[in-house]
């Protein structure tokens, strides 16, 4: 199953404040992790914006767990490296041991043309996620009409 992720984090290398995921037919993640010391610029922009309370480490952990877990592979599809760095800290639990998922890949997708990566609310990780999937999908959906009008 393809996932599509983005995350929101407390400035340029900082710490994750949100994560979302969402699957090809629309069932997702999303859940907030506590930003004591915001930059402002998170403290302008993303704070406020995040929909929800923050949640304790552990508890972000085993619900991304068990969310995972749902599926028997995993495809996980981001615009950006540091969503995938932040994604694959969020998978170790601690010194030496990381959560068991099924098996995943991970796919750094940065299009030619951004702009078919249209968020409702930029800066809202869920928002961020869906448009991401959907241009994706759409991306695909147009090299797939290409490839068949090229074959004809």
């Amino acid at each position: 199953m393809k996932l599509f992720l983005d995350c929101e984090f407390n400035g340029f290398g900082g710490e994750l404040i949100s994560m979302a995921l969402v699957d090809e037919l629309g069932q997702y993640f999303y859940e907030v992790l506590p930003c004591p010391h915001p930059v402002d610029w998170v403290k302008d922009n993303i704070l406020p914006i995040l929909g929800q309370a923050a949640i304790a480490e552990a508890e972000f952990k085993n619900k991304l767990c068990a969310f995972l877990n749902r599926y028997q592979h995993i495809h996980i599809i981001a615009d950006w490296p540091e969503d995938l760095s932040l994604f694959t800290r969020a998978l170790i639990v601690a010194a030496g041991r990381c959560m068991m998922t099924p098996p995943l890949t991970l796919e750094l997708w940065m299009p030619s043309n951004m702009q078919i990566i249209n968020s409702s609310l930029p800066h809202y990780a869920l928002a961020d996620a869906r448009a991401l999937a959907n241009g994706f999908q759409q991306a695909q959906s147009q090299q797939a009409t290409s490839q068949q009008q090229s074959s004809q």
